[in-house]
């Protein structure tokens, strides 16, 4: 008893101990590895943390660095998992609703979004490819491109979007946790409100709101490289329970609807720019992945995992799509109105068979939207936190951050039921977007010819410097005239007194994601040809460092006897910093 009792105090006292220094700055630096790529001796400085000057912040941490050969756990298959986890959400089951509703018919909901999504994999395997060969992170591998300073712009403008979207998804899934537990108890949604209007929200969405963010926040805590089986859980529950939806309502209906034999209700060159506009649209809803998806494929132990990205968005996104175009067509003919959000489709069932069936379809869609704030939102999000401060975040602190600021210092409901303009806005974050991921991807195969100096990523004063301002001009020019142009077009959308007084400004913005990364890529491509920054151009690849050892992996590229997957172990701390 004793021996308890002693431990118990020891803990307690340890306990303490922590609490008391994290009252202090210096109690919460992450210790530094003598492994890191970074500047040496700027992690700390020869001062006391209270004269720690920011031009001595190290650059890096554990989370930064180049992935250790033992995280590199994710395979092709993991990548397939990847994308079930991320595709497979609410909204991409509603996608063809907001097609149909301009006046198009099925039809062109199906093309647009097969379409739409082949055109979003092009950025996603040439950015893709630099996560998977060099294993650094998005932030890191910008610094190529847009140089050391001016890369956490793009880091910023990446962190934000993650931010609003993590809110949204957050509080959709706080919807779906309401058909959870109204299935089970169905005076749930009697419970009395005691919250003014003005506040945007029930008690008893609240309540769901909170015990959906309470159960999601120790699973966002997973480290990315142990989420592969998270992964795959989504993958069975998501398709058995939406296979089974389609089935229970075509038996309901007797068939599937008649929404197949609707017609399109515009013609002409209208009908042409709304089928392309859709197109853009489906392909900017995954600007955010198209350009951060190195923070991903860093953990893959083989880059051919990221050409499967080609087959497997688009059949995900159709067969998800065709999933609730039928279910809706059901719908008309057993409700008597098209339903196209799913967990309003499951809000009708009623009876125990019917409410068994929305607790299911309710923790189905919670099971989603968790493994979307994973795949999407929160995971990149701590990576752009930890790139800004490496010496004070980590990706376990910077995922409670981002969970906690999104769920509740932003307020998500208030964003839900907000005006039009502010969601408007959050959608037209895809022009700012757009620009940086064809940057990426032209600096890395056209300009750079997938020539790169690792350890200089992680230098202060190194070759990515290009100036003193630690900014490629080619970049902020090409950047200018991808974004300008749509910037009209984005206004007119955010404040409808302004639509029609922008000219031909609509237009462009209509095809805002094809124009933002095609005039980026070209516009940066050339100015890179005729203007070099040739102190960044190198006949190869630089992998290691003083004291590192140079590794190949299966399906290596080697060039000259050094593997073109060649990494980096330095005897690096495997083992994530808690808090």
């Amino acid at each position: 008893m004793s021996t308890r009792s002693t431990a118990f105090r020891q803990r307690i006292a340890s306990f303490k101990e922590g609490v008391r220094a994290k009252s202090k700055p210096s109690g919460w630096v992450i210790p530094r590895q003598a492994s890191t790529l970074g500047d040496e001796d700027t992690w700390y400085c020869s001062c006391n943390v209270e004269s720690w000057s920011m031009a001595n912040q190290s650059r890096t941490n554990i989370d930064m660095d180049v992935t250790p050969i033992e995280r590199r756990t994710w395979s092709a298959w993991t990548m397939l998992g990847f994308w079930f986890s991320d595709a497979m959400n609410a909204q991409a089951w509603e996608a063809p609703a907001s097609i149909i509703a301009l006046g198009l018919t099925w039809r062109e909901a199906v093309y647009c979004i097969i379409f739409g999504s082949i055109v979003c994999t092009v950025p996603l395997v040439l950015n893709g490819m630099v996560g998977a060969r060099l294993h650094v992170p998005f932030p890191v591998a910008m610094r190529s491109s847009f140089g050391f300073y001016f890369s956490r712009f793009a880091v910023v403008v990446r962190m934000v979007t993650a931010l609003f979207w993590h809110a949204i998804q957050t509080y959709t899934g706080s919807t779906a946790m309401t058909q959870c537990i109204r299935a089970i108890w169905p005076s749930y949604l009697n419970i009395p409100n005691h919250i003014p209007e003005s506040v945007g929200i029930t008690t008893q969405q609240m309540v769901s709101h909170l015990i959906f963010w309470s159960i999601q926040f120790p699973i966002l805590l997973t480290p990315p490289h142990k989420l592969k089986w998270f992964f795959i859980l989504k993958v069975v529950v998501v398709l058995v329970s939406s296979v089974g939806v389609v089935i229970s309502m075509t038996m309901k209906a007797g068939g599937t609807g008649d929404i197949w034999k609707q017609e399109y209700t515009v013609s002409g060159s209208m009908r042409s720019w709304l089928i392309l506009s859709s197109m853009s649209s489906i392909t900017g809803g995954w600007a955010t992945m198209a350009t951060n998806i190195p923070d991903f494929t860093r953990y893959l132990h083989s880059s051919k995992g990221v050409y499967f990205q080609v087959a497997f968005l688009p059949l995900i996104q159709l067969v998800l799509g065709l999933f609730g175009i039928i279910s809706t067509s059901a719908s008309k003919v057993v409700y008597g109105q098209y339903i196209w959000d799913p967990l309003a489709l499951a809000a009708q069932w009623e009876g125990p068979s019917g409410r068994a069936g929305a607790f299911f379809v309710g923790l189905t869609w919670v099971i989603a939207q968790i493994g979307t704030n994973l795949s999407a939102n929160v995971i990149s999000c701590a990576n752009d936190m930890t790139n800004l401060s490496p010496k004070y975040i980590n990706i376990r602190r910077g995922v409670i951050i981002a969970t906690v600021t999104a769920g509740w210092i932003m307020v998500p409901w208030k964003i839900i039921h907000s005006a039009s303009s502010l969601l408007n806005f959050m959608s037209g974050l895809g022009i700012f977007l757009a620009p940086i991921a064809a940057i990426l991807g032209a600096d890395y195969w056209v300009v750079k010819r997938r020539n790169v100096d690792v350890p200089g990523l992680y230098r202060k004063f190194g070759r990515y410097r290009y100036n003193a301002a630690g900014t490629n001009w080619r970049a902020v020019i090409a950047f200018l005239v991808s974004v300008v142009p749509n910037i009209p077009g984005m206004a007119a959308q955010v404040n409808p007194a302004l639509a029609g007084k922008v000219g031909g400004a609509e237009k462009i913005y209509d095809m805002f994601y094809l124009w933002g990364f095609s005039s980026a890529f070209v516009i940066y491509c050339v100015l890179s040809k005729f203007w070099p920054a040739t102190e960044t151009l190198i006949p190869k690849s630089i992998y290691e460092d003083e004291d590192t050892v140079l590794n190949g992996i299966e399906g290596s590229d080697e060039k000259d006897g050094v593997s073109e997957e060649g990494t980096l172990e330095k005897g690096m701390a495997s083992k994530s910093h808690d808090i």
